[in-house]
Order: structure tokens, then sequence, then C-alpha cells
């Protein structure tokens, strides 16, 4: 079975201030889900310091390990300052800075190379979802984002459509359990059944402490990538008790 894994994307949010979040998380990391927190580049090293049982990570990479490329940061460095995932393929990165699935996996072999576990994202957007096309376009961002190579150790999947990230819907659980079957159904494919029901396959869109429950009860959801929610604890703890109590 794959792990359990509770992993928060601060996006351009945080301070040094909002570090102490960190310290007053701990205390609901002790159960069997893994609780991972993603802040802003400047705030790695420093949260890895105070991180206490919570795994830290970055929350994008270069493809390249160093050279001119001004305002980047390359998977070494991040392992360096203390991280050890990375995420990778987010719908912003995707839309905002037009990132393609060939620059997807050339990052995800890079963090790799750094020794870095890749929480790699995958989603749809509404027209695609209403037109019937999500398993396609999902099942396509798979196939080429991820390289030959991927184990359970190195490598997380996050199915996010975009229509519900930071939008308040969430897609519903028959939804949510189409997608998750269908990637673990093609990653079996691609990687063999052991590896594939070993890689951890989160949720992300919305997910609040109030839906936590009915989302991680839904088979093949092994977790959830979490964005606003996961910036105070008093949101994001009751997200990972319900993902510690969840079956």
């Amino acid at each position: 079975m794959a792990r359990k894994l509770a992993a928060g994307n601060w996006k351009m949010n945080g301070s040094r201030a909002a570090l102490d979040a960190l310290e007053a998380l701990a205390d609901s990391a002790g159960g069997a889900a893994e609780v991972a927190i993603c802040p802003p580049f400047p705030y790695i090293a420093l949260a890895a310091d105070r991180a206490r049982g919570i795994a830290i990570g970055g929350q994008d990479c270069h493809a390249k390990e160093a050279g001119a490329h001004t305002g980047d940061v390359s998977a070494p460095m991040l392992a360096d300052a203390g991280a050890t995932l990375v995420i990778l393929g987010h719908s912003e990165r995707r839309q905002d800075h037009g990132e393609t699935d060939a620059d997807v996996a050339a990052k995800t072999q890079a963090a790799w190379a750094a020794g870095l576990r890749v929480i790699l994202c995958l989603g749809e957007t509404l027209e695609v979802r209403e037109a019937g096309r999500t398993l396609d376009v999902v099942g396509a961002q798979l196939d080429g984002s991820v390289p030959e190579g991927a184990t359970a150790e190195n490598l997380v999947i996050a199915y996010e459509p975009i229509w519900a990230i930071g939008t308040g819907r969430v897609a519903e659980p028959a939804q949510i359990g189409e997608v998750h079957d269908a990637l673990r159904a093609r990653l079996a494919d691609r990687f063999g059944a052991g590896v594939a029901g070993a890689i951890p396959l989160l949720y992300g869109g919305s997910v609040k402490a109030a839906n936590a429950a009915e989302i991680f009860a839904v088979p093949n959801v092994d977790g959830a990538l979490v964005g606003g929610a996961s910036l105070k604890p008093a949101d994001f703890a009751p997200i990972v008790a319900a993902l510690n109590d969840a079956g």
C-alpha cells in the first residue's frame, strides 16, 4: 500500500514569522501519515531547521544543476537547503510559465538525481471536464511528465483539477475516484502493479477540514496536496488528523 501524505503548498505566501506554524503543526505530525510543507524558496532552509518531523520541500526547480539561469533554483540547491521533496508540474506553473510535460519530465529527472522526491501535479480545466476528456488529458500528462525510473520512493502523483484549485469547488467523490483509479491503472501498465500500488496518489483542489474525511474515504486517495488551508495549523491539522483516521 502507498504511504499516506498530507503536503502543504504555501505558494507565494508566508514570512519568517509564519514559520512558527511548523512548530505548532509538529504535534499533529506523529501519526501514520507523513506531513510535508513546501514554503517559498527564501524560507526553505529556515523551515528545515525548525521542521521537527515535518518534511520540507520546494515548489519548483530548474532542469539544470547550475548555470546562467537568473531567478531559478536547482534541485541540488533545494537539497542543500534541507528540502527532501519538490512540487513539479503544478497547474500554476504550467499556465503562468508555459511549462510543458517535457519540461516537467526534465525537472523530475533533475530532482531525482539530487535525491529529491517529486510531487508531480496533473489536472484538467473545466472545459476539458465538461467535454468528457478528463481521463485522456490527465493520462497524457502522466505519460509525458513522468520519466522512466519512477518508484514509490521518488514519486508522488497529485491530481488537482484546475477548476477546483482555490475556487471553493471540489470534485465529487465519484469524479475523484474515477481519475485516481485510472491513474493507478496507468502507472501499473507502465511500471508494474507493485510499484504503482505503492506510489501515493494525492487529491488537491480546495481540500479543507470540512471535506477531508469524505475525500480520504475514496479508494486510491492516499492523501492531499493542500493550498490555502495549509497556511494555518488550525486549518491544516484537522486535515492531517482526518488522513490519519482514514482506513
